[in-house]
């Protein structure tokens, strides 16, 4: 059984370029940011971006009140910019998912949650599903969730996608999102593969990373990713999104990743259902450069 499971991940595997040359993946990222960056540094960019940002609070100081607090500022949001789009989502821990839930007034803004033994993904597959059941039970619309990168890395492809692929099924309609951890992949080959496998077990979107591990999200990844989503698309019929995480600190951050969506997947996927933004601190610099003054609104 164990060799027919491989041989149908090496047979999906087949149809796609997965031998790639890190040198070349550095410069081919490096001349699309150098190439196209500025053009994008513009206020209706950052609006579009604003509109893509998973607001994101992940601390172990994380308690009812503050997560409420948190929420409560996305509802104000709605008076004090009645001209801007709000966030697109609201990414907080399986449990604080009834608080979003009971506080959450805005329109238009869904609620994450990351689910499934996250930041490691190393606990039972029971957790893992029960956690996520749950998590959408009180309230999330979409779940993020981690690869097991240890199982990924010492060959066991079946092992990683038959989590996907359960997890997605406790998902049903509700969008997962399938976090590569990137950094620990280390290579471009391992990204792009760890990018079909996850989307052919069933992914809505594909994202970077944690934020926990001490590399995050890279252009260099984010490159891989979008080919790998173009490619997919191409062979499927079947839109995936794109999501980086962990070290977007500046606008710079944000609009190099735009720029590589743009450039590689195209306008079509340039809004809030095929591109988002995991972040706690871009939101304020993002806002204080859209209206023109040092803003601490989140």
């Amino acid at each position: 059984m164990e060799t027919e499971g491989m041989n149908k991940y090496a047979e999906a595997l087949a149809k796609y370029q997965i031998h790639l040359h890190d040198d070349e993946i550095k410069a081919k990222a490096t001349q699309i940011i150098e190439n196209h960056w500025a053009e994008n540094d513009t206020l209706e960019v950052k609006k579009q971006l604003f509109n893509c940002i998973d607001l994101t609070t992940l601390k172990c100081t994380d308690s009812e009140e503050s997560v409420m607090k948190f929420t409560e500022k996305v509802n104000d949001f709605v008076d004090k910019y009645p001209d801007l789009n709000n966030v697109a989502a609201i990414c907080v821990y399986p449990n604080m998912a009834e608080i979003v839930n009971n506080t959450l007034e805005a329109d238009h803004v869904n609620i994450a949650c990351v689910s499934a033994g996250f930041p490691s993904s190393q606990t039972f597959m029971e957790v893992k599903v029960a956690e996520t059941a749950m998590a959408l039970h009180t309230g999330a619309d979409e779940i993020d969730i981690v690869i097991s990168v240890g199982k990924f890395l010492s060959g066991d492809y079946e092992g990683m996608c038959d989590e996907i692929e359960e997890l997605k099924e406790v998902c049903g309609e509700h969008h997962l999102k399938v976090i590569l951890e990137t950094g620990a992949l280390k290579t471009a080959s391992n990204i792009k593969i760890a990018s079909i496998l996850s989307m052919y077990s069933g992914a809505d979107f594909i994202k970077t990373s944690t934020g926990k591990e001490p590399i995050s999200a890279t252009p260099e990844a984010a490159f891989v990713m979008c080919q790998a989503i173009k490619e997919y698309y191409q062979e499927t019929g079947r839109k995936v999104g794109f999501k980086p995480a962990g070290g977007i600190n500046t606008v710079k951050d944000a609009l190099i990743y735009y720029t590589i969506v743009k450039e590689v997947l195209g306008e079509e996927w340039l809004n809030n259902k095929l591109f988002r933004l995991g972040t706690s601190r871009l939101a304020n610099i993002l806002l204080s450069e859209i209206v023109g003054e040092n803003v601490v609104f989140f």
